[in-house]
């Protein structure tokens, strides 16, 4: 059995797709579709079935897709350990959904200040795809709300943000000190791209549903809050977005959501078999700065 041999299922079981999974991999789909076959022969399973129409993972492939990726996961934490005991720069690699948010660049910095040799890479990525980077191991630490993370993912709740709304200038909300959330029944709610925000758009749907009302969705999503704030100000739609992000959007107006005011769960996100000295002092710094800047206790209750 061969590392790429498990590089390769992985990527297929992912993709669901072997074109994809091969473009992924950078080699030919013939060639990859080899070495899955090799790899089955070898473990005496068939891990994938596979037709001219899809591909699904077989029971036995599940099982399998666990193990290669905390296999994975460990050839890349040797080789990270390999290099560190030769002196060079420890790296972290953290996910962060937009680089519009605050929060991550806070809890960072102190970071920073704490272990000036770390090196520290910011990866975009949205929260599903954090999870999928943080289980095989390309990413160290992520941020998102965790309610939907999948096992093998450690969690610790550090803000819950204040929810409010954009609003373009000259908007009759523009005029309030704070905005009711049955009083966007009326509005068009524009949500995230889907794959990359589904935690947040149920978050928004679920706490309208709980206003008495189903929203009505502005047609086409963003992948970027500030190409929200964009759309918001030319009057096209509203956009439900956390208080952590406002002093990045100009041209826009952000009023609070109340009856009842909403506060999205931010926690701070991890292997739970990462024991890492830098690992946890990231969860250490966002635990001292929520105390600190009060990020738990402006809620008046829990979100989920």
């Amino acid at each position: 059995m061969e590392l790429r041999q498990l590089r390769y299922f992985v990527a297929v079981s992912e993709e669901l797709n072997f074109g994809r999974a091969a473009a992924r991999e950078h080699i030919v789909q013939s060639a990859l579709s080899q070495q899955i076959q090799r790899l089955e022969r070898e473990l005496g399973v068939r891990l994938l079935e596979r037709t001219t129409h899809y591909v699904a993972l077989t029971p036995a492939g599940a099982a399998f897709l666990v193990e290669a990726r905390q296999i994975l996961a460990h050839v890349e934490r040797a080789a990270q350990v390999a290099r560190t005991a030769q002196g060079t720069s420890p790296a972290l690699r953290v996910g962060i959904i937009d680089a519009s948010y605050d929060s991550m660049p806070q809890i960072l910095h102190e970071a920073q200040a704490l272990y000036p040799d770390l090196v520290i890479h910011q990866v975009e990525a949205g929260v599903p795809e954090q999870y999928q980077q943080l289980l095989d191991g390309r990413l160290d630490v992520g941020i998102g709300r965790a309610a939907l993370a999948p096992s093998g993912i450690a969690s610790h709740l550090f803000r819950r943000d204040r929810l409010g709304v954009l609003v373009p200038r000259g908007h009759r909300f523009a005029e309030l000190d704070a905005v009711p959330v049955e009083a966007l029944a009326r509005e068009p709610l524009l949500l995230a791209e889907e794959m990359k925000a589904p935690e947040f758009n149920q978050f928004t749907v679920e706490m309208c549903r709980a206003a008495g009302f189903t929203p009505a969705v502005h047609q086409g999503t963003v992948d970027s809050v500030h190409a929200a704030s964009t759309l918001v100000a030319q009057g096209r739609c509203l956009y439900c977005v956390p208080s952590s992000c406002i002093s990045a959007l100009p041209g826009t107006i952000w009023r609070p959501l109340i009856e009842p005011a909403s506060f999205y769960p931010w926690s701070i996100l991890w292997r739970a078999t990462d024991d890492s000295d830098h690992v946890r002092a990231v969860v250490t710094c966002a635990r001292n700065m929520s105390e600190r800047l009060g990020w738990l206790a402006t809620a008046d209750q829990p979100t989920g």
